[in-house]
């Protein structure tokens, strides 16, 4: 049972506030600023999901910068909720396209009207896309027209690659019901693996954890419901006694799959049948721990010494792994280093990189837009550090790196083929990889 909902924006705006049941004292603005200035004076950058004032508990995600809020009594599921908002985002993400605060204000008649059929007095009515969508009559406002005809020459995740070969990577996020003056041109069907990647390496180099959590994401676009098949790798295997296929096998550790998918040739042939509605919809979740086929995307070997001057030199050498003609993009190194630094000077082995020390946080933040397979950049720096001891040493460190793979999976897993059955002419199908790192710790 829900109290109010607000969806905030980075800066603790108001965006959206719905009130179900009146029981709130104050007003609607004292409780989200109450929220954002209890969320904003946690230390770290990890808020926790659940909190408590006077009373009424604060349940909330985070997505696309934005903040989802609900308010509610404490008899009442928070992890119910916390599935409760998640399926909202999605459902923004369905009927509003992209999120950002941009296209929520633009689109606020529909997300009232969204969530006056989702709940009724705080309990939750339905979250299926095609039961509200029948309901919907206000139309989504997008923020730019999509057109196939106006691809230029960036393609998916930012690559450059063939204009009739890719799809954008904000094709998938427009709304599925688009104006009417659209209806009939978008029978398109994205397919997306999307692997999570967390990583912890010594100092000598040796990985101490490496796990992949990954997902097979559908988002359809088809007006009318057809049952598709989905063919994985023939090699796909779960657990580590199971064989299949002649060549390398790609194995997980478990695997989950969406309660709608049949898998009477699971067994057989490595096929997901699934009879979508038009919307987003996650087909499976998978996990592999330790044992990875692919070596990791990035090493880092750093050099720690004092000039003659008294400075502390840290000298960088990050190596990509990757193959030749893969690539990783917006890559970060986030670096500690000692509380005590009063001055930066660095050299950088390539000008499209950017370096900066971050007073709140004491840290160097080494940026790298684009960084090809079995190259290797590096970064010397120079800090000032008054009155450098051997303890102050032991502020150093460890690095976080974060960043994208596009078109690649450290798990190996890929989609052979997306069949539906229907007249000539079938709808366009995409199928896009992404790797991101979820935590990638380089110990010192």
């Amino acid at each position: 049972m829900l109290s109010q909902i607000f969806i905030l924006s980075s800066k603790g705006d108001r965006l959206i506030h719905k009130d179900f049941r009146g029981e709130t004292c104050g007003t609607s603005t004292d409780l989200a600023d109450t929220f954002y200035r209890r969320i904003t004076s946690l230390p770290g950058d990890q808020a926790p999901v659940f909190m408590a004032h006077e009373g009424r508990h604060f349940v909330h995600v985070r997505h696309a910068g934005l903040y989802f809020v609900a308010t509610t009594t404490p008899d009442a599921s928070p992890f119910t909720l916390v599935e409760f908002l998640n399926r909202l985002v999605t459902l923004l993400r369905d009927f509003c396209g992209p999120l950002s605060e941009k296209n929520v204000s633009l689109n606020f008649a529909l997300i009232y009207e969204l969530l006056d059929e989702m709940l009724d007095y705080g309990y939750v009515q339905t979250t299926a896309p095609e039961v509200l969508r029948n309901f919907m009559h206000t139309e989504p406002v997008a923020t730019k027209p999509f057109s196939l005809l106006d691809l230029g020459s960036i393609g998916l995740f930012g690559a450059e690659t063939q204009q009739s070969r890719v799809a954008p990577s904000s094709a998938a996020s427009r709304p599925v019901l688009p104006p009417r003056a659209e209806q009939g041109t978008r029978n398109e069907v994205f397919v997306d693996v999307v692997e999570r990647l967390t990583v912890v390496i010594a100092a000598n180099g040796t990985p101490m954890k490496v796990d992949v959590q990954g997902e097979i994401r559908l988002k359809c676009y088809l007006p009318s419901c057809v049952e598709m098949r989905i063919g994985l790798t023939e090699e796909f295997c779960v657990g580590k006694s199971e064989l299949r296929g002649y060549g390398t096998a790609v194995r997980v550790d478990e695997c989950a799959f969406h309660s709608s998918i049949k898998l009477d040739e699971f067994e057989s042939g490595r096929v997901l049948k699934v009879t979508p509605s038009q919307g987003e919809l996650t087909l499976m979740q998978y996990q592999l721990a330790d044992d990875i086929p692919s070596p990791l995307p990035f090493r880092l070997f750093p050099t720690v010494d004092q000039d003659p001057t008294g400075r502390l030199r840290l000298y960088l050498k990050l190596r990509c792994d990757l193959p030749p003609k893969s690539q990783a993009l917006n890559v970060r190194l986030q670096l500690p280093v000692p509380k005590g630094v009063s001055s930066l000077a660095q050299e950088l082995s390539s000008p499209e990189q950017t370096a900066e020390l971050q007073p709140g946080t004491k840290s160097i933040c080494w940026d790298i837009p684009r960084c090809q397979g079995g190259s290797q950049l590096s970064a010397l720096f120079k800090l000032e550090v008054p009155g450098l001891s051997r303890a102050s040493l032991l502020e150093l460190g460890p690095a976080n790196l974060a960043f994208e793979l596009p078109a690649h999976t450290c798990s190996g897993l890929h989609v052979r083929f997306v069949r539906l059955p229907g007249p000539a002419g079938p709808p366009q199908r995409w199928v896009r990889y992404l790797t991101h790192s979820d935590s990638y710790v380089l110990r010192l």
